[in-house]
């Protein structure tokens, strides 16, 4: 009988992927760093800033794209070294919420906010004009907008909001700490007073309210919303297939392992690579729930250890009982 010791498994089984998404900031081009030495504790239910969780995703794939080239010498041409070249990595799954992060991200491009609407408006593919936005009072945070006392009754708990700024000609990034559209030239989009909040992704949703203020059950996504911002009700998302801007973000995907430990991937940069679809799984037939497919394109970041370009980041966390290999 052998008494040798079995060796322990060092196979990462994890039931599913957790995803997190974070701003790229778009006029410095600078992403959200998820650093393994100092976020080696990162809390899956309660990401710290500027992380945001969008949830479990199923069938994560990567897709490494970067050739590795020979660099031939003599007479029959044998490999001498090798490099790589063109850079290019590719990530691939679907999103099991359906919420305005997910979308926008799997949409890849502008997401719009369908504003709650002027009955009498014209009728538009992505929303009608809406309902005149009401000011923000002094004070306003991230989980509190104080509208005062004469329009907090417009409100309801279960209502979800945009807050932000009027549009008056910007051009540029526009949306408020999030990009959420660029303008060119203020005639591109009539100029809409709204357009800011329709692609903003400042929204939050009211939990309550008190005799000034609308309470939100979650911070506003962009944050403390800007001086001067304005807020209005939306009652739907639309995306569209097609159009010129690309969202850009950081990405976290976490595996966190059934044993113990557990495997990160960070993409500084991500953009999608394909428009927006959906994928289906059968429930119990005849139900079938619908998952959002989303796919990206890296982009590399110089590392700032060595000046390397880098398109994504693989940590391993090893269980603490594990064997080192």
């Amino acid at each position: 009988m052998s008494t040798t010791p079995l060796r322990p498994p060092l196979s990462p089984i994890a039931r599913r992927v957790r995803a997190y998404f974070a701003p790229v900031d778009r006029n410095s081009s600078i992403p959200a760093i998820f650093d393994p030495a100092l976020d080696a504790g990162f809390p899956l239910d309660a990401p710290p800033a500027p992380w945001l969780d969008v949830g479990w995703i199923e069938n994560f794939r990567r897709s490494p794209g970067t050739e590795v080239l020979p660099v031939r010498a003599g007479a029959k041409g044998t490999t001498a070294s090798q490099f790589r070249a063109r850079l290019e990595a590719r990530v691939e799954f679907d999103f099991l919420d359906w919420g305005k992060l997910q979308m926008a991200l799997a949409g890849g491009s502008e997401h719009f906010n369908v504003l709650d609407p002027d009955p009498n408006a014209p009728r538009t593919p992505s929303g009608a004009k809406g309902i005149p936005a009401v000011a923000l009072q002094p004070g306003s945070t991230a989980t509190e907008i104080i509208v005062g006392s004469g329009a907090v009754a417009a409100f309801a708990p279960g209502d979800v909001i945009v807050v932000d700024l009027d549009y008056v000609n910007q051009t540029g990034y526009v949306g408020a700490a999030i990009a959420g559209a660029f303008v060119r030239n203020p005639a591109d989009v009539s100029g809409d007073v709204d357009f800011i909040r329709r692609a903003s992704f400042n929204l939050g949703k009211v939990a309550s309210t008190t005799a000034t203020s609308l309470l939100l059950v979650q911070p506003l996504l962009g944050g403390t919303p800007p001086v001067n911002a304005k807020v209005q009700k939306v009652i739907a998302f639309v995306d569209r297939e097609a159009g010129s801007f690309f969202q850009e973000w950081s990405a976290l995907f976490i595996l966190p392992a059934e044993s113990g430990g557990r495997v990160c991937f960070h993409y500084p940069f991500l953009q999608p690579a394909a428009s927006a679809r959906e994928t289906s799984f059968t429930v119990a037939g005849p139900l079938e729930s619908f998952a959002l497919h989303a796919a990206f394109t890296a982009r590399p970041l110089g590392d700032p250890i060595d000046a390397e370009r880098v398109l994504c980041y693989r940590t391993f966390y090893p269980p603490p009982a594990a064997p080192l290999y």
